[in-house]
């Protein structure tokens, strides 16, 4: 099938916290044959920080913003499938309609990648257009969210739902040989955003000040203002390409999840399988159905406080984080590869496509902790 997509950016990691799972998805989507349109604006700097790699599996289209908006849709308008993913950057609500405009030739979907931020901007603003809109979408994709953000999106009319949880690609993250330059006892990666700082706060950089005698790495954009305990040190935006060298160079690595997603829960974050697919031991925050993707404990290891992950980093030596994280991978590799989810993806708009009666209930947990 032809699938048109309209996305924050497939070539770009910066301010992009996206893309990794864009390039999951649609890499193994064309894979299995699909042809595959990703639109994406000329904004936030993304194009001048662009990430090395072969991104010809997807057709990038950069076009600029308000200006290139009726080519485009005409444009996807020949496809099959179109999707309108949330948070692009530039234009959301105008393309949150208009893209309605490729019925009735295309099956239009909306593929939510912040489910929690736009359910809550719903409730806000019952006068948004969009609140109208999501009757119309031909279905609703999310990027994680589970039962609670199904149970929401069927109360705002959708059609039709599916979950399409992030995954490993282990062509992308992978082990590798650990670097001097980038040796500490904890590593943690993600931009500084007004819902995940308090959170870093207590659980990262409290954690460091209690800790003095052991080394941590902070990467992302936006820390440069943030007073930092003398332990830790900040690298700055860290590019797809330099996961792996981070993660295997730590200890340990840890993921904080933003406010809101840790709420709504089901939701792992593209970082968690970036971590599992090098083969790293994680420490993970706490959220709603942790359990259905890997085993506390065994895969990974849940913390609460920065009390918590001190004792962690105290207690638990080489030897046992590195079994940790090798149960981490094997995990990842097995119930969740892009692969799967692709295959997943496709089943999906296939019974989209032949029209066949999918409701909410098409919204899928397939992992088990087993």
């Amino acid at each position: 099938m032809k699938i048109f997509v309209f996305g924050s950016s497939i070539v770009s990691s910066y301010w992009n916290g996206a893309a990794t799972y864009y390039r999951g998805i649609y890499k193994y989507l064309a894979r299995l044959g699909h042809e595959i349109t990703f639109a994406e604006p000329d904004a936030y700097q993304r194009q001048q920080h662009r990430d090395e790699g072969d991104y010809s599996y997807a057709r990038p289209l950069v076009y600029r913003p308000g200006v290139d908006l009726d080519r485009m849709l005409e444009m996807a308008s020949g496809a099959d499938v179109v999707i309108k993913h949330s948070g692009i950057g530039v234009d959301d609500d105008e393309l949150e309609t208009r893209i309605l405009e490729c019925q009735p030739h295309s099956r239009v979907c909306f593929w939510d990648v912040d489910a929690p931020a736009t359910i809550d901007r719903m409730h806000r603003r019952p006068e948004d257009p969009f609140c109208k809109a999501v009757p119309q979408y031909d279905a609703v994709l999310t990027y994680g969210g589970g039962p609670m953000v199904q149970e929401h999106y069927a109360s705002f009319g959708a059609q039709r739902y599916c979950s399409v949880f992030n995954a490993v690609d282990p062509d992308t993250h992978f082990p590798v040989e650990p670097q001097r330059e980038l040796e500490c006892d904890l590593a943690f990666v993600g931009n500084r955003l007004p819902d995940r700082e308090s959170r870093v706060e207590e659980l990262f950089l409290c954690a460091a000040a209690m800790a003095p005698e052991m080394k941590f790495i902070l990467g992302g954009e936006g820390w440069g203002g943030k007073p930092l305990p003398a332990n830790v040190r900040w690298i700055g935006h860290v590019p797809t390409g330099d996961h792996n060298r981070i993660n295997c160079s730590a200890r340990m690595v840890l993921n904080i999840n933003r406010a809101s997603m840790a709420s709504f829960g089901f939701s792992p974050p593209t970082r968690v399988f970036e971590v599992a697919g090098s083969g790293a031991c994680l420490l993970c925050d706490e959220w709603p159905g942790i359990e259905e993707f890997f085993v506390p404990e065994k895969e990974i290891l849940i913390i609460r406080s920065g009390e918590e992950v001190v004792s962690r980093l105290r207690k638990m030596d080489a030897t046992l984080a590195t079994r940790t994280g090798v149960a981490f991978r094997t995990r990842a590799l097995r119930d969740h590869s892009y692969s799967q989810r692709a295959l997943q993806v496709q089943e999906f708009l296939a019974s989209l496509l032949c029209g066949d009666g999918i409701g909410p209930e098409a919204d899928v947990v397939q992992e088990s902790a087993a």
